[in-house]
């Protein structure tokens, strides 16, 4: 058994205890994410402000379906289509694979993407990254869901914001919207399965499939379950951007000008506006899609 002596221990723990220690770029990143959590559970209980988060209720629930398709790919099912319906609804259709990997996928693996997405939220640079991962993310879904018109509006509408802030103060705000797209995530699992499981037995929920594949739990103890690992996930994304991003604003704004920039700012290429390009991208294989 490993010997660690009273000062080792205590270097340990200030060395914990500082990297845990926002700076004050994080502060303003954890004030933001908290206000995101106000608001967003303001709108989410007032009927007619809630039309301003709609397209963001969209947003996540595609996340949760495409974590069905995703899981379902890896465990070699046939993906035949995914759908997102006006009711904040979806479905994703597939024959094959592990049905108790591939049904808790949906809210796990939308709370991942949160968690990730808070996670980058946290500095300019990564939450580029983040888009480009979303772009990815956005193009599968559109091949999957390619018959299904609101996930074409919603997808186009997401991706113009995306090169929007981009383009806005050197990419400081896309850093904020990819935030507030990780909170809204987490937090659209954390009260889908609250209501979908805890609160009210929903019987064609996630939680009661795989409560009736593995017989040894009711759907309500799965929904905990799942909601204490929701929980997990997003402390893991605010201590990740925590511990991993320590730059602080004009670090951030100074690496991002030499990073993917956007055109125009002082470190952009005039031969390749990155978010041009990715414009034409999309443009090009949605086209493809449609064809």
């Amino acid at each position: 058994m490993p010997y660690l002596d009273d000062q080792t221990f205590s270097l340990y723990s200030r060395d914990v205890g500082a990297q845990l220690t926002p700076n004050a770029t994080q502060r303003t990143t954890l004030i933001v994410a908290g206000c995101y959590v106000v608001v967003i559970a303001i709108l989410w209980h007032v009927p007619v402000l809630s039309w301003i988060i709609y397209p963001f209720k969209l947003l996540t629930v595609g996340f949760h379906e495409m974590s069905h398709a995703i899981a379902g790919l890896l465990t070699c099912a046939t993906i035949h289509s995914v759908e997102l319906d006006p009711d904040e609804g979806g479905e994703t259709r597939m024959s094959g694979g592990i049905s108790w990997i591939t049904l808790p996928a949906g809210y796990l693996g939308s709370s991942l993407i949160g968690a990730c997405l808070i996670a980058c939220g946290f500095d300019t640079n990564a939450s580029k990254i983040a888009c480009l991962a979303l772009g990815v993310f956005f193009l599968f879904t559109l091949w999957w869901a390619r018959r299904n018109w609101l996930t074409w509006v919603l997808i186009l509408g997401m991706s113009g914001l995306i090169v929007l802030f981009w383009l806005v103060a050197d990419s400081v705000a896309l850093r904020f919207f990819i935030l507030f797209i990780g909170v809204m995530s987490d937090l659209y699992v954390l009260w889908d399965v609250i209501d979908d499981t805890i609160a009210r037995k929903v019987n064609s929920s996630d939680a009661s499939a795989f409560a009736r594949i593995c017989g040894c739990f009711p759907s309500r103890v799965w929904g905990v379950i799942w909601l204490i690992i929701a929980f997990m996930f997003f402390a893991a994304g605010v201590i990740v951007g925590l511990v991993v991003f320590k730059e602080s604003s004009s670090e951030q704004q100074s690496a991002a000008a030499n990073f993917l920039p956007a055109p125009g700012s002082s470190g952009a290429m005039a031969s390749a506006p990155i978010p041009s390009v990715l414009i034409m991208i999309v443009t090009a294989l949605s086209w493809k899609l449609l064809s």
